[in-house]
């Protein structure tokens, strides 16, 4: 249904698609725990990122960023309006868990916020496996955000 593939962050459709994840973020978040990477901290070697299509329109994007060897982490996961809710969110989801595995990852953490603006962001990724825990690279748990884990 979707094409998925590595996206170089090179095009102006998937630009424009960070660019409203990021302007969501700040939006639906307090200044303090905006988290999201810009396009400079997506563009780093040990973030991949990847988009899915159907045909010429960018549906969903998301990445996965290593922590160490056997640690990564989710990051700018994010779906276009049009898109809301038929999948293309779960594709790259699901890209992102298989290559975790392919690359030895025991454990996929996340962090994200709390309220309705994120209540379908957590019910897909706890529709696959993934469960609250404690913080993780860095960040300091607050009343704002949460922490979610899949040991694979």
């Amino acid at each position: 249904m979707y094409q998925i593939r590595k996206d170089d962050l090179s095009g102006g459709p998937t630009r424009a698609l960070l660019a409203l994840h990021l302007a969501g973020m700040q939006a639906n978040s307090p200044p303090e725990a905006v988290f999201a990477l810009d396009l400079s901290g997506l563009q780093v070697p040990e973030v991949t990122v990847w988009s899915a299509w159907r045909g010429e329109n960018i549906a969903s994007i998301g990445a996965l960023k290593m922590l160490g060897a056997d640690h990564a982490e989710i990051k700018s996961m994010r779906t276009h309006p049009d898109f809301l809710r038929q999948g293309a969110g779960a594709a790259v989801l699901a890209t992102i868990i298989a290559e975790a595995r392919a690359r030895g990852v025991k454990r996929l953490s996340l962090e994200t916020g709390s309220g309705s603006s994120f209540d379908a962001a957590l019910t897909l990724y706890r529709r696959h496996g993934f469960a609250n825990g404690p913080a993780f690279g860095g960040y300091a748990a607050s009343a704002f955000n949460q922490f979610l884990h899949l040991d694979l």
